[in-house]
């Protein structure tokens, strides 16, 4: 794997470093970079945020959010990490960037005035276009990279003006719109499982694929994100983003390489054929309680479940149900792509072969993993037929070493390699898919913590049913 500890000096600038998504990801995945040797031979990290806080108290700060939330400091580097830490207060925007112009200046200084600088947006998707225009006016922008943490817009309408006043301060090449489930190992196993196996690329396709299900549910409460969620809901935090990024990773048709643009054209094309979701293809939930939540306005309609049906328009998925599925407080936490192919057409065993017989499914969950199961005569005196399924953790794969999605996502911007992040015009027509649903949403339904979510859901999965909780 190419990576970045040979690139010239960069200066990391996390704006929201204080944040819970710096807290939970990025802080860490920048330590495990450095437990890796991964990051560059020279740079420094700077992190951004309203309060006045010194150099010192950031760093003491991020150990503490290591301890938490892990690699713990004594596990890795901490003495030469922690040196490259600094902070720069104030808030950062186009009228005011606080200490931050001052701070940089001082990087480059250390680093040289030929420093990389990489910006990542750890912060709201409502302050991404005051910051970018803060980049544009501080000339921040100019030779840069950006980070623009999911979801990229928030409707429609707001993804347009977001993406005008993006590629008014920059080039898309320096734009990195960030989309975790793709920096997955799972995720960016279905390549190599269809395009490095004559066994799956000569019948991935609607002749031999009878459904896909794309199925995250969560046993997790909404945390401290009750505010972010509530305005939010598992439709656009979700959906949305990661479980169509992962139906395009599925769905696409053979890029030309795997090279970046050749990745992200076919990703794209393919998102384009998605057929705009139907009102009574889509199931919305709430889980019982929710709005007890501190931070939930008590008549709160927001969405914490989702179950959906998904068509896609190319000749080799017509017809084919991509059933896609997410929620919080569910019974099992999982993240699961299962490949549902077809019973033999004709032949000796055609009757008795069992209709969901052959299921590919990629776990999704940290390392990954591959399950496959398949028709076998169930051992004994008589022919019977059963199912079996083989499985191979992807950390079990001979000199594997799994990184985390945003260890390696991160890594790749370093690099410049945008292969795994996603391009507006995909992003434009996700939108369009959806929009039927934002503008007449269905009845959000309630179901019990715990639970599969709402029964109605049930009917999407037919005949096969999903196969989670089934």
């Amino acid at each position: 794997m190419a990576d970045s500890s040979e690139a010239g000096p960069t200066v990391f600038v996390l704006f929201g470093a204080t944040g819970d998504l710096a807290k939970r990801m990025v802080l860490p995945a920048f330590f495990r970079l450095a437990m890796h040797d991964l990051l560059p031979e020279k740079w420094l990290l700077v992190g951004n945020g309203r309060g006045d806080v010194s150099h010192e108290d950031f760093r003491q700060h991020v150990s503490e959010v290591l301890t938490e939330f892990g690699p713990k400091p004594a596990d890795g580097p901490w003495k030469e990490f922690s040196a490259n830490l600094r902070f720069a207060g104030g808030g950062f925007e186009k009228s005011d960037p606080g200490s931050l112009l001052d701070v940089l200046a001082e990087a480059k200084a250390e680093l040289g005035e030929d420093a990389q600088f990489v910006h990542y947006l750890a912060i709201p998707p409502t302050a991404f276009i005051k910051v970018t225009e803060g980049l544009g006016e501080h000339d921040l922008a100019t030779g840069s990279r950006v980070v623009y943490e999911k979801p990229f817009g928030t409707s429609p309408e707001n993804f347009r003006e977001l993406d005008d006043a993006v590629h008014r301060v920059l080039e898309e090449h320096q734009v990195f719109r960030i989309d975790h489930f793709l920096g997955k190992e799972g995720t960016q196993n279905l390549h190599a499982l269809r395009f490095g196996n004559g066994l799956f690329d000569s019948s991935w396709d609607r002749e031999h694929i009878r459904a896909v299900q794309i199925d995250i549910p969560e046993t997790l409460d909404i945390d401290d994100r009750a505010e972010f969620y509530d305005e939010t809901g598992a439709f656009l935090d979700m959906i949305v983003t990661h479980l169509f990024q992962v139906a395009a990773e599925i769905a696409m048709e053979p890029p030309l390489s795997m090279k970046a643009d050749d990745l992200q054209a076919a990703r794209e094309s393919v998102i384009a054929a998605f057929r705009p979701l139907s009102r009574d293809e889509v199931v919305f939930g709430q889980f019982e309680g929710y709005t007890d939540t501190e931070g939930v306005a008590p008549d709160s309609t927001t969405d914490t479940y989702v179950a959906a049906r998904l068509w896609i328009d190319t000749d080799r998925w017509r017809d084919v149900p991509f059933l896609l599925r997410t929620g919080k407080q569910l019974a099992e936490g999982a993240q699961r792509v299962s490949i549902i192919f077809r019973k033999p057409g004709d032949g000796p065993l055609s009757h008795d072969t069992p209709v969901v017989g052959n299921v590919l499914t990629v776990n999704l969950e940290g390392s990954g993993a591959i399950d496959l199961r398949v028709v076998v005569k169930e051992p004994g005196p008589e022919f019977e037929l059963a199912t079996g399924t083989t499985a191979l953790p992807l950390a079990e794969v001979a000199d594997a070493d799994p990184l985390p999605p945003y260890v390696k996502l991160i890594n790749d911007v370093v690099l410049g390699d945008r292969s795994l992040y996603t391009r507006p015009d995909g992003l434009g027509h996700a939108w369009d898919v959806v929009a039927p649903i934002l503008d007449d949403p269905p009845t959000v339904l309630p179901y019990a913590r715990g639970s599969w979510g709402p029964d109605a859901a049930k009917a999407l999965a037919d005949p096969d049913g999903w196969l989670l909780g089934s």
